[in-house]
């Protein structure tokens, strides 16, 4: 390990069955190869690896089971064998799945997927990151066709919906601040991914009074944010709590049960030596701990409605600069 891991921990670590609570992770990149990079994954987690298909491989190790594959669900599933492919490509055999595979490679993403791991462990995910920058692997910056993201799924302290709620204001509120931070290239800057929540949406979440039943919560969401394609993403957490209720709204094959937020507005620029997994999780880190301080929470509200407001101050600052010039003060950058 190159350095010591610098992921902060916030305030609230444990689940409300007093477990620890965990986090998955879902890194996109390039630059290595799909061998290459199982190789050298394998050895810097220091377990073994083993083929679940063509472009699937699982690397078991004492947090979980880690996986490495190629982002396009056509590829991974290709059989030379299946009838419906044209004979001609069947009949190249082995030379037909060298062009594809040269292909898919440049083109398409390789994702390392982690285990849910707790988050007095993220020093495994730092590393490995680290690691894989110095052997040579790109990121968002590499070309204008990336759109690499990293992404994270924190899960929350309880399923309450007052604390979904406390969740969704302070990532609101810090939208601006976190899109800066993260300095996101043009390539994805270009996709719908990352998309804020609708400004009506966004309007009646931060009002004080907001206060919802679970129902009511995913309602609201959902009238205006019918999608995945959302910064932070709240279909999975949704399936998790009221799958049926989801399925009125939004049917998507894609969207995996889980009680947790989808966070999906990070780059990954593991090219960019500057940049490190510890950076993104800790700016995460700063939603986390404003989400269960509430008179830091109110505070941040009460700034961001006005800030929607026309008056000559926000003709002259952004939010993004209030935002940041109010998390120094307080101490929270």
């Amino acid at each position: 390990m190159s350095r010591t891991s610098s992921c902060a921990l916030p305030d609230v670590r444990l689940n409300s069955e007093g477990n620890e609570r965990r986090v998955g992770v879902e890194v996109e990149l390039s630059g290595l190869g799909y061998d290459v990079l199982v190789d050298h994954a394998a050895r810097l987690l220091d377990a073994p690896a083993e083929a679940v298909s063509r472009y699937v491989t699982r690397i078991e190790t004492g947090l979980g089971p880690f996986t490495i594959e190629l982002d396009s669900d056509p590829i991974k599933d290709l059989d030379l064998a299946d009838s419906r492919l044209p004979e001609s490509i069947r009949e190249l055999g082995g030379q037909a799945m060298e062009v594809i595979d040269a292909a898919a490679e440049r083109i398409v993403p390789l994702e390392i997927v982690t285990p849910p791991i707790p988050f007095s462990h993220l020093q495994e995910v730092d590393r490995l990151v680290d690691e894989l920058h110095l052997l040579g692997a790109l990121g968002s910056r590499e070309a204008i066709y990336f759109a690499f993201g990293l992404q994270l799924n924190p899960e929350l302290p309880d399923l309450e919906p007052a604390t979904v709620v406390r969740y969704l204001q302070a990532f609101a509120a810090l939208y601006d601040w976190l899109k800066a931070r993260h300095q996101l290239d043009i390539s994805r800057k270009f996709t719908t991914y990352i998309e804020p929540w609708a400004n009506r949406y966004t309007d009646q979440l931060i009002e004080d009074d907001y206060a919802p039943d679970l129902e009511q919560l995913m309602r609201d969401y959902l009238e205006w944010n019918p999608t995945r394609n959302r910064a932070l993403d709240l279909l999975p957490l949704f399936s998790y709590l009221n799958a049926d209720l989801l399925d009125r709204y939004v049917r998507d094959p894609r969207i995996k049960s889980r009680p947790t937020l989808h966070y999906r507005l990070p780059d990954c620029d593991i090219d960019n030596p500057e940049w490190h997994f510890s950076s993104v999780w800790n700016d995460w880190v700063v939603v986390e701990q404003i989400a269960n301080r509430a008179e830091d929470l109110a505070e941040l509200r009460a700034l961001f409605r006005d800030s929607r407001k026309f008056s000559f101050h926000n003709l002259t600052h952004s939010w993004q600069e209030t935002t940041d010039q109010w998390l120094r003060t307080k101490g929270y950058v």
